[in-house]
């Protein structure tokens, strides 16, 4: 323990205190939106529900294994965006994500499948807008430019067209970071039996928007016709997976071609195969930016050979990418293709469509490569996010998700007010009190609290624009208790001056001797406290993170305001005659009893002699 006599500079511990805190507030002030407002939680004000019905390739019912897994995986991709304040749960068939604030992107970010594969591409990217204008000039109106007479058959689709030269497309297709991956169902009626299946037909006569199924068969003569019974989703969708498998993943190199010209007409919409593709048959697909359709290979490696993923800002092209660690057996695996195949192009497919398809310029040993995305390139956000949904695996289900629906805070705002009301009901009798019956000490104590909640709140501003921390009703509830704690610590400050003056001290010589008494009880208590918060945050769920993170928090500035505060406070205030006084700090009764006591001793030494 320190000497007493130790030399006290309090003007520095002001000094240093007062810049940390116009630091925080300069940083409010001049980043981010540049408002002094923390990022409140759904309880506070409002927020975005997203649900995710959970669909299966087969159409039966999902299990609760495949369920819990995948409430698991979003759970860790939630953390892993720094989605503070964000729930969620299992309801029946479906999993439910309720997001602070009114964007439901990011709710719908959460639910991507998020199955991962590395295809060789075959051939060359083909633009989507060249095959639509071979398909109509192959097939164009009877006299018109470039068509078939009148009467005349149409023509077949040119056998060709996987092979259509672009010499403007790029030598280098990145398309657009992943957007959001919902699962509705495709808009197309369900292939019939009656519908031509994927081995016949011509992409003209596939399932459209505007095609009609056949009509069912008659029921056999004298018996009557059975009532028609609900549609069933499940097996709607189930159908359309199998349809779509069988034309875009065939080993028939006439229905790949067929199935180029069938997604030219899709590559605008939903893709009902995303997240469904066999890895060990070939694919047609489009690009995320739906400009470009692609031919690729059986895949190489699969997203469950990623060892880490995350996102930064490359330095010598200036655009944000995604850098991928694999596993060892895949770094070997793409070390080895990669020799093999420079000046080919290999596509990244994310739950079925391709994110990035790079030209490979050299080989690329040690496990690690990137993924970069163009037209529009990734920003900050979606490269993390894509980094996020690699990172924390793929889900064990594809999910079809409802429009976000608004979560009111009125019930949150309601229980802030009263609780509001209440704490500074409780705050004021604390101060009261304090002033009652430690007078000027009381009114340090009081200064104290202010610079401590205004520490606290610039703080909380910070941690809300920097990593997306949400106040809420339990993070409240650990304020409070937290300033409690901070108030405790001037208490057994303030007592152990008390102590010191009983024992014939002046003010001025308790200060220093109680603060080095104090300040170890206070250390104890705070990293008691603080031990309790940490333990509390790790093993918590949901919103008692919150206050256990609150409650940490407040008891690290505890030790910050008492020591660099509230102490050199104390410490002016005893070298003031004014202050020092019985009448300004409230300790003429303990200096009386300090009296008596001394009168007392020399009594009986009186009397001995």
């Amino acid at each position: 323990m320190a000497s007493s006599s130790a030399p006290v500079h309090p003007y520095r511990y002001l000094a240093l205190f007062l810049v940390l805190l116009i630091g925080v507030y300069l940083l409010v002030f001049l980043t981010g939106d540049k408002h002094a407002k923390p990022k409140l939680g759904i309880d506070l004000q409002g927020g975005t529900r997203v649900t995710l019905t959970a669909r299966t390739p087969d159409g039966s019912k999902p299990t609760r294994d495949a369920l819990n897994q995948a409430q698991q995986i979003i759970g860790a991709r939630v953390n892993g965006l720094g989605v503070s304040g964000s729930e969620v749960v299992i309801d029946g068939d479906n999993l439910v994500i309720t997001v602070p604030g009114n964007d439901g992107n990011e709710a719908r970010n959460l639910g991507q499948t998020a199955r991962l594969f590395i295809r060789p591409v075959i051939g060359q990217p083909i633009p989507v807008e060249a095959i639509k204008q071979q398909t109509q000039q192959a097939a164009g109106q009877p006299g018109g430019p470039g068509g078939p007479p009148p009467g005349a058959p149409p023509v077949e689709p040119p056998p060709a067209a996987p092979a259509v030269e672009n010499p403007a497309a790029p030598a280098v297709e990145n398309p657009a970071a992943p957007a959001p991956q919902p699962r509705p169902y495709p808009l197309e009626p369900t292939p019939s039996p009656g519908e031509p299946t994927p081995g016949a037909p011509a992409p003209s006569t596939a399932p459209g928007p505007g095609d009609q199924a056949p009509p069912a068969a008659a029921p056999a003569p004298g018996q009557p016709a059975p009532p028609p019974g609900p549609p069933d989703p499940r097996k709607d969708l189930a159908a359309r997976i199998k349809f779509e498998k069988e034309l875009r993943q065939s080993t028939n190199q006439n229905l790949l071609l067929l199935a180029v010209q069938y997604m030219a007409g899709k590559c605008d919409q939903e893709d009902v195969l995303a997240g469904n593709d066999d890895p060990d048959l070939p694919l047609v697909t489009c690009s995320q930016d739906h400009k470009y359709i692609y031919v690729l290979d059986k895949s190489i490696i699969s997203g469950d050979q990623i060892k880490n993923a995350s996102s930064g800002l490359d330095q010598q092209s200036g655009a944000y990418v995604v850098d991928v660690e694999f596993k060892d057996k895949a770094a070997t695996t793409w070390a080895d293709f990669t020799a093999a195949n420079i000046g080919t192009q290999t596509a990244f497919t994310l739950d079925s469509q391709v994110v990035s398809a790079p030209q490979i310029r050299e080989a690329i040993p040690g496990g690690r490569t990137q993924i970069s995305g163009g037209n529009p390139p990734f920003t900050a956000d979606t490269a993390k996010q894509l980094a996020n949904v690699l990172k924390y695996g793929s889900l064990p289900l594809s999910f079809e998700s409802s429009e976000a629906e608004t979560v009111s805070a009125t019930l949150g705002l309601t229980s802030l007010r009263a609780g509001l009301i209440a704490g500074a009901i409780g705050l004021a009798l604390v101060l009261v009190y304090s002033l009652i019956y430690y007078r000027v000490l009381g009114l340090l104590t009081a200064l104290s609290l202010v610079a401590s909640g205004a520490m606290v709140f610039g703080i909380l501003v910070l941690l809300g624009r920097y990593i997306n921390y949400t106040l809420d009703l339990a993070g409240i509830a650990g304020l409070i208790i937290g300033i409690g704690t901070t108030a405790d610590s001037f208490v057994v400050f303030f007592e152990r001056i008390k102590d010191e003056i009983r024992e014939g001290r002046s003010f001025r010589s308790a200060v220093p001797r109680g603060w080095a008494r104090a300040r170890k009880t206070i250390l104890s208590g705070n990293a008691v406290s603080f031990l309790a918060a940490a333990v509390l945050y790790f093993l918590a769920v949901g919103q008692v993170k919150g206050f256990a993170f609150t409650l940490g928090l407040t008891t690290i500035l505890d030790v910050v305001v008492v020591f660099l505060v509230t102490w050199p406070l104390v410490y002016l205030a005893s070298k003031s005659t004014t202050l020092s006084k019985p009448a300004f700090n409230g300790l003429g009764a303990v200096q009386q009893i300090a009296r008596e006591r001394r009168a007392a001793t020399t009594t009986v030494s009186t009397g001995r002699g």
